[in-house]
């Protein structure tokens, strides 16, 4: 990897200022402030010579590349509209992606420059008339300011070049309102007599919705008539009727469309919305779906959005489907960032994934996690702890990895970009460089404009190309997390049991085990303390771990393994080997 002379003095000199776990006793030049107390800054070196930066790089250098796994792949969450342009507009396009890809994924084995993820999840790409997609109105065809289908077919060609799967996301609770469903139906309804019934024969668009002469909760009017349509979410998303056949027929089309032109699978959105206040029948369509897609591709990849309680979520496991995005580790108030900011402690975090694990292979055995830190819903993860120097946001950002299943990363997260309030806030274009004269005038040209009504804010961290060149950069710490992800299977396809008698408040012990002997085991120990701590292994179930195999670094201090003793760094996460 490449130095920057300047950078590293830049950073040398910030690491006197910056303090442990991200407290600060001045803020960076730069960086938001953030309307919380400055705390006192202890003396560490965060910089990017500092020893635990040059343990990290040397430690995932020298591990072996990652193993293909089936459905637990490390996968990148892309808002086509934001992340990169290739013609000009100010709206990212399919093609501008497919020339970004080395970024995500270079199809080079082993560590380097990329991300190093192994599948991309596309927010919808499909014809819409708002600027987040979520509002078909032709579930086959790709929307016009995105580009075609051969341009989706050139970037699937490229991913696939490189071993890399695409899924769709496919919200398929609701279209648009100028979906010609809709239109037809709407048109045949606004065209009958007052008092008349509709004729499934003169029409059966009708039936792909649920009209109403009735105003109830949840339904809006249909202009110049006397009828209602439900539509939960917004007056111009109009819900399907699933229980239709000729919906589930023409959803049935959709699939296979997709599928024969080599998509990977799907991303599910709204489950729990399929059908309202119906859980059995909601998690009934979903297991529909999911054996129509297996039935089709054995091997396509379902991940679905169940935004309730685990316990509510894992019911759905009761289905075909493979993944279900974990959202009790998720967002400002999730397991991750409790732990992060000190609420319940290392050693409850290191229990919630054992008890979450337990819980969900109590449904289906072979169900597969989708760990996930913040999505495009969601308060960005910079966002969450005041004065951070980047320390929490990285630690945060590893522990995510840490879980077991197809852990996702939302585009920009690992820049450690800012993002909160309305949606639009939330899905800003990428900060691919500056502004001024540090701006790199190609990457200028790739940048998106970012949604319309966006409000304008300064990103708190560097952008791009400031952080491909920095070893101490959040986008660096991300690259090794996701190395180390690949490179020990068990953390992605094992099971978590934690070792009590070395885990506190502080410091979490445990053993990621597979679930066949395919996989070897591995220690993984885990710092949220600002001081270094040190274990003694000798007498524990983790004294057979005699390799320091790993370690992630969020704040810049060397883990050390001697005579049976491992000393973290603070915030610091340590894998062995046996």
């Amino acid at each position: 990897m490449r130095r920057m002379a300047e950078r590293a003095a830049a950073l040398a000199l910030a690491a006197l200022l910056l303090g442990a776990c991200g407290k600060t006793g001045q803020k960076p030049a730069g960086t938001a402030v953030e309307p919380q107390a400055e705390a006192e800054a202890p003396d560490t070196d965060t910089g990017a010579e500092a020893p635990g930066i040059r343990q990290m790089e040397e430690l995932t250098a020298a591990l072996p590349a990652g193993e293909e796994m089936g459905p637990f792949r490390t996968t990148y969450e892309v808002f086509v509209y934001s992340f990169a342009d290739s013609d000009g507009d100010g709206i990212g396009d399919l093609k501008g992606l497919t020339e970004s890809l080395d970024y995500i994924n270079d199809g080079k084995p082993g560590a380097g420059e990329d991300l190093g993820c192994g599948r991309i999840w596309l927010m919808p790409i499909f014809p819409s008339p708002t600027y987040h997609k979520y509002d078909t109105t032709d579930y086959m065809d790709i929307d016009p300011s995105y580009g075609t289908l051969e341009d989706f077919d050139a970037l699937l060609s490229a991913c696939h070049e490189r071993d890399v799967e695409v899924i769709l996301d496919l919200a398929l609770n609701h279209t648009s309102v100028d979906h010609p469903w809709f239109r037809e139906a709407a048109d045949y309804l606004r065209a009958l007599a007052p008092g008349q019934d509709p004729v499934k024969e003169d029409c059966p668009y009708v039936w792909y919705y649920t009209f109403s002469r009735e105003a109830y909760d949840g339904y809006a009017a249909l202009p110049d008539s006397d009828w209602y349509y439900e539509a939960r979410f917004w007056e111009g998303m109009p819900d399907l009727n699933l229980e239709t056949p000729e919906v589930r027929e023409e959803l049935d089309k959709v699939f296979a469309f997709w599928l024969d032109r080599g998509a990977d699978g799907f991303r599910l959105d709204a489950l729990t919305s399929y059908y309202t206040n119906d859980r059995p029948a909601s998690i009934a369509f979903t297991d529909w779906a999911a054996d129509r897609i297996h039935a089709m591709d054995p091997d396509a990849y379902l991940v679905g959005e169940c935004w309730t309680s685990m316990e509510d979520y894992a019911r759905f496991y009761e289905t075909g489907i493979d993944s279900l995005f974990d959202f009790a580790f998720a967002g400002q108030e999730g397991v991750i960032a409790e732990a992060v900011r000190g609420g319940k402690g290392a050693l409850a975090f290191g229990r919630a994934m054992e008890e979450e694990e337990a819980l969900f292979a109590s449904v289906r055995e072979d169900a597969v996690n989708a760990p996930f830190y913040t999505n495009h819903d969601m308060a960005r993860g910079a966002g969450y702890y005041a004065y951070d120097d980047g320390t929490k946001t990285k630690l945060a950002l590893g522990l995510n990895f840490l879980q077991t299943g197809s852990a996702f990363l939302y585009y920009g997260e690992e820049l450690g970009m800012k993002g909160a309030g309305k949606d639009e806030n939330k899905r800003a274009a990428m900060y691919w460089t500056g502004e001024g004269e540090a701006a790199d005038p190609v990457l200028t040209a790739r940048t998106c404009q970012g949604p319309p009504d966006m409000d304008s804010f300064s990103m708190k961290f560097d952008p791009w190309d400031v952080q491909t060149e920095d070893p101490a950069s959040i986008l660096s710490y991300v690259r090794d997390a996701v190395r180390i992800r690949e490179a020990f299977p068990v953390l992605a396809g094992g099971r978590t049991h934690v070792i009590e008698a070395l885990s506190d408040q502080e410091v979490l012990a445990f053993v990621r085990e597979g679930k066949e002997d395919a996989m070897d085991p591995v220690l993984v120990l885990v710092s949220l303390s600002e001081e270094e701590k040190t274990l003694d292994l000798a007498g524990t179930e983790a004294e057979e771990y005699k390799a320091l195999s790993a370690v992630l670094s969020a704040q810049g201090g060397a883990a050390d393994l001697e005579g049976g003793r491992v000393t973290l760094p603070p915030c610091g996460i340590a894998v062995l080997t046996r």
